[in-house]
Parts: C-alpha cells; sequence; structure tokens
C-alpha cells in the first residue's frame, strides 16, 4: 500500500479528509487536506496564482515546486497525517513522486479580540487573550515592545501534540527560574496534555498541594506585569488566557490595574482585600469557637444577643456553620454552570428565598446569615478565582479546630495555615516571597 493509499484508506475513517485532482504546470497533481482546518477553494486559487506567476517570469520546474513549499525527503504516513492535523496542505506530483507542505488559507476557526469575561477592568486595555497562540504572543508583543522579551515553543504529547509557549524578559528573569520550568518542559515532552492538571503534572507540582502554584490572566498587562517582575509567562495551545509563575501570596492582593489611580487609593484598596481575606477565614471559625466553647468572652448583652437567635436551633453551631457554608458553596457552583442569562437572577432569588426559609424553620440563627453572607462577599474580594478557591479550604479547617478547641483552637489554625503557605515553594521561590526583578534588592 503507496502512501497515498494510506491516507486515502484513513478518508474512509474522516470525513474532513479532501483529495482533490487538479494540473499545475502541465503536472498532475494531487492535492489532500482537512477541510475542517482549510478554506479548499480560496487555498486552489492561491496555488493557481502563484504557480502561473512563476511559470510566467521563465523559472524551472523544481524552482515553481520549490516555492510551493518544502519538499518531503523521505515521507512516511505518520509524517504526512501529522502535517496535516497542523493545518498544512499536501501536493503530490505523480510524475515526479514528491511531496510538497503547502501553507493554505486557513478557516477563521479563532475567534477575534473581545473583552475579557472572568476579570473586570476599570481603567486600561480591555483587550483580552484569545485560543490562539501566535494573536495571545502579539498582544504581548504590543504590551512589551523589548528586543530583550523571548518566545520559545514546545510541543508535548505523543497521542495528541500540544504547543506550549514560555515568555521572559531576559534582562530581569530569575534564570535559575527559567532554566527550571525549561527542563521540566524538555523532561515531559511525551506528556499528553490536554488541561492545566496535567501541565502543573508535567511542570513537577504535587497534585495535593492546596495553594495554586501558578496564576492565570486574560489581561495582556497583568502578563507584562508578570515579565516585568522577572516571572515567566506560559500559553498553551487553545487556552485564552496566560500562565503565569511562580505565584506567590502578594499575587492575591494585588493588579497592575490597582495603579491607574492615585497612591491613597491603590494601598486602601489592597487594604480591603486583606481585610477580606481575613473576613473570610476567621470569622467563621470564631462565631463557632465564641458560641459553642468560649461565650464567656463576650459582652453579657453580646451573648445574649446570640442566645436568644439561636433559641429553638437543634443542633450546636458547628452543624449549623457547616449546612450554611455547603448551601453557599452549591450557590456559588450553581452560579458558574447555569445560563448567563438565568444563572445571576436564579441564584439570588434562591439565596434570598432559602436564607429566609432556614430563619424561619429555627435550622440557623440570623446572625449566621449575616456572617457567611459577609463571609462570601469578603472572598470574592481576592484576585484570580484560583485564589478564592484555596481561602475558601482553609475556612473549614479553621472551623472544625474552632469547635474543638475555640478561640486556641482557631489561633493554632491560623498559624497551621500559615506555616503551610510558608513552606511551600515554586521552583525553590517561597510563597511568601516578594518577587523584584534581578539586580533589584529584595527590600
Amino acid at each position: 500500500m503507496t502512501i497515498l493509499q494510506a491516507l486515502k484508506h484513513r478518508a474512509s475513517l474522516n470525513a474532513d479528509i479532501r483529495f482533490q485532482k487538479m494540473t499545475l504546470s502541465g503536472l498532475e497533481v494531487e492535492l489532500t487536506g482537512l477541510s475542517s482546518l482549510i478554506d479548499f477553494n480560496a487555498s486552489l486559487l492561491h496555488i493557481q496564482q502563484q504557480v502561473h506567476q512563476d511559470t510566467n517570469t521563465g523559472l524551472p520546474l523544481e524552482s515553481v515546486i520549490g516555492n510551493l513549499g518544502p519538499i518531503v525527503a523521505e515521507p512516511t504516513e505518520h509524517q504526512l497525517m501529522s502535517s496535516m492535523l497542523a493545518g498544512h496542505l499536501i501536493l503530490w506530483f505523480e510524475r515526479i513522486d514528491a511531496y510538497v507542505l503547502v501553507a493554505p488559507v486557513s478557516r477563521p476557526l479563532s475567534r477575534t479580540i473581545e473583552p475579557p469575561t472572568t476579570e473586570n477592568v476599570l481603567r486600561g486595555s480591555i483587550s483580552a487573550f484569545v485560543e490562539d497562540i501566535d494573536t495571545n504572543i502579539g498582544l504581548i508583543r504590543k504590551h512589551v515592545a523589548s528586543p530583550s522579551l523571548h518566545v520559545h515553543s514546545y510541543l508535548l504529547g505523543t497521542i495528541q501534540k500540544k504547543r506550549i509557549v514560555l515568555l521572559c524578559n531576559d534582562n530581569v528573569v530569575d534564570v535559575r527560574l527559567r532554566d527550571a520550568i525549561v527542563a521540566m518542559l524538555e523532561k515531559n515532552k511525551e506528556m499528553n496534555i490536554q488541561n492545566l492538571q496535567q501541565l502543573s503534572t508535567a511542570l513537577g507540582f504535587s497534585k495535593w498541594s492546596l495553594v495554586t502554584k501558578f496564576n492565570t490572566s486574560e489581561l495582556p498587562q497583568e502578563a507584562e506585569t508578570a515579565l516585568s517582575k522577572g516571572k515567566v509567562v506560559l500559553f498553551m495551545d487553545r487556552m485564552p488566557f496566560a500562565i503565569i509563575l511562580p505565584s506567590l501570596m502578594w499575587d492575591m492582593f494585588a493588579v497592575e490595574n490597582d495603579r491607574s489611580f492615585p497612591v491613597i487609593f491603590m494601598y486602601a484598596i489592597r487594604f480591603l482585600r486583606v481585610f477580606g481575606v481575613l473576613i473570610n477565614i476567621l470569622i467563621p471559625g470564631l462565631y463557632v469557637a465564641l458560641v459553642s466553647v468560649n461565650p464567656d468572652v463576650l459582652r453579657i448583652e453580646l451573648a445574649l444577643t446570640i442566645a436568644k437567635s439561636r433559641i429553638d436551633v437543634p443542633y450546636p453551631s458547628l452543624v449549623e456553620t457547616l449546612l450554611l457554608l455547603v448551601i453557599l458553596e452549591l450557590i456559588l457552583e450553581a452560579s458558574i454552570r447555569l445560563p448567563k442569562s438565568i444563572g445571576p437572577t436564579l441564584t439570588m432569588v434562591g439565596g434570598i428565598i432559602l436564607g429566609q426559609a432556614v430563619v424561619s424553620a429555627k435550622l440557623v440563627s440570623n446572625l449566621l446569615i449575616i456572617i457567611l453572607a459577609a463571609t462570601t462577599i469578603a472572598n470574592s474580594a481576592v484576585v484570580g478565582f484560583q485564589n478564592s478557591v484555596t481561602i475558601r479550604l482553609f475556612k473549614y479547617l479553621l472551623v472544625v479546630l474552632s469547635a474543638i478547641y475555640g478561640v486556641m483552637g482557631l489561633l493554632a489554625g491560623l498559624f497551621l495555615v500559615c506555616s503551610y503557605m510558608a513552606g511551600v515553594t515554586s521552583f525553590g521561590i517561597p510563597y511568601m516571597h516578594l518577587m523584584k526583578p534581578r539586580g533589584e534588592p529584595n527590600g
């Protein structure tokens, strides 16, 4: 079976593999490509015009064929199929038995540059990354017009090739960080990567880490800021966001858009985010500790008010807190999964009705509704969805310890969380590190 026959056999299994015969410069040619990736009519017209132009200038046949694209010296079925999957058009010249890879006119399969959908911008560029890697690199080039910005491309996987691009500013990047990431990508070239979990494994991160080791952003200006601080940015094929390495604790409080405001407002906004994280972690556990273990530390008026709000509640504060926390988590998850046209309305109305119902049924206290509503709002002040998930997980640890040991358990849990975060590293860079460009002091 010849290579062309093998490809035609594949066409019986793949309806988008198209074959077409035509004559170019007196030679019979058969074209093969994926109609799902290639605009065949426009590609054929472009090839005919190019051959006609080269022929009229008197070029020899070898030059005419060479101008169409690279000639495959020793073609194999796997090599040609991989080229087709990469979007190339294959020309087979029957008389000379030569296969030529032609860059065709591609179908417009990527969306245009649009505003971000998961990150809001008050002042600044509203262009967001798209699924096409080259477009994303172009957006970065527009923001970082520097010859020191270097782009490195890698193909990972055996069953399905996935393109990953690494960007870094060689003037400021931490060389050890860049070399460590490059070494991991080179080491795991055979690993098939389809999602961020698999990419995290390929970069050598633990599957069970409670702290995210990289941040993601739709905004080119955030990627630009990360590059200027000596970080590394990755783009993965068909992922419409930048992957920023490493992730540090301060990243959940600061974004580049803050610098569009006066300095005093910038610090006030960042202080609010820090305050929101403390509320989210501490307040549920503090409520459980003061109600179930240490009510004697409260003023008598406040203690009586809390006791009055919990009259007829049939179970301990730990159970009512966990019950309502789980319900709030379900509402948050539903708001993500529901269609945008009805999601916000349904979850808001459902939350109001459900909150009123559980209070009327004496399943939870009025005070707990207020506390957990404030906690949920404070959780949304954190920068990055992946960081807010981390904070939500730590909150449950503190609630359980507070129910057992009271205020001492809350402080012990906070100490455990801080100790864990202080021990987390990404490519040797501590999570608590305040990253500065290479050559600047870490003050």
